[in-house]
């Protein structure tokens, strides 16, 4: 109930943002426009990655407690697991920092 209350949260939040974010510049340009959503996918991608790892933990320690003589192969698995989504939002932050170092001034 808590993520799916978060999930529509953060997409209000887009939604209500995306008229600065489309609108044409006519001398004058929305504020943080595009540096603004950089920081909240930023934001969103660290709350992300700490959820995945916090369940990856959860789970795994989870099943080495019911079965302790598996516990090599599941910490291998954790670790691979966790590894891949380290990489996702490592790409998805640096993502997002290239578009707040080279949104439109």
């Amino acid at each position: 109930m808590k993520m799916t209350r978060m999930a529509l949260i953060a997409v209000a939040a887009l939604l209500a943002s995306g008229p600065m974010l489309f609108a044409q510049a006519t001398g004058f340009e929305a504020p943080f426009a595009g540096k603004g959503m950089a920081g909240l996918g930023a934001g969103l991608t660290i709350i992300g990655a700490g959820l995945g790892f916090g369940k990856i933990g959860a789970a795994a320690l989870e099943s080495m407690a019911r079965q302790p003589e598996v516990a090599d192969k599941v910490s291998g698995s954790m670790i691979v697991v966790a590894a891949l989504l380290e990489g996702a939002t490592f790409f998805a932050l640096i993502v997002c920092v290239l578009i707040m170092i080279f949104a439109v001034k």
